[in-house]
């Protein structure tokens, strides 16, 4: 691995326990050995690593969602990879949304990058809604997003199951779009 890829991978597994404004440099840097000489040739500052551990989040997330894309059951399929994903890092909410909370006033670079991640994945859910069903349903493809959304907020304060039910409740909205088909 080099240098890059280790100071993101050591300040991603940081950030998710820790957040990210309240954690000092080095803390940040500990788990790579990196120096902050080193941050600053990389990534400019601390907040530009913080984009590049959330890009490099997104990426990884959304490469695991591209395996299930061409599936019958898409849609469902997100919700088997969020719990997934849950699993393998902790239900703590949505970095990405964490990260907006704690940068929504110190850095409009940062939220304007999750913005336009949010945006990217709504998008994909909406190509997905409109795979199964055929057509274009920009309603449900938001009422999915907000399901999905939900439950990755509501994991870190039930369990896991609540994916099972958003799950079961995008299914749903699914088959009554089939359904209500002209």
């Amino acid at each position: 691995m080099d240098k890059r890829t280790d100071i993101i991978s050591g300040a991603a597994a940081t950030f998710e326990v820790e957040g990210f404004r309240g954690i000092g440099v080095d803390k940040v840097l500990a788990p790579s050995g990196a120096s902050t000489r080193t941050l600053y040739k990389h990534f400019g500052s601390k907040d530009g690593l913080v984009l590049a551990v959330l890009e490099e989040r997104h990426r990884r997330f959304n490469r695991r969602l591209e395996c299930a894309r061409d599936h019958d059951d898409a849609v469902a399929v997100l919700f088997d990879t969020q719990r997934h994903w849950l699993e393998e890092h902790g239900a703590r909410g949505c970095m990405l949304l964490r990260a907006r909370a704690e940068f929504s006033g110190a850095s409009a670079e940062i939220v304007a990058l999750v913005r336009r991640q949010k945006d990217e994945f709504r998008d994909m859910i909406a190509a997905r809604v409109q795979a199964v069903l055929r057509r274009h349903d920009n309603s449900l493809a938001t009422q999915i997003w907000l399901l999905f959304e939900g439950a990755t907020a509501a994991a870190s304060v039930a369990d896991l199951s609540v994916i099972d039910e958003a799950k079961a409740a995008a299914v749903s909205l699914l088959e009554a779009a089939r359904r209500s088909a002209p």
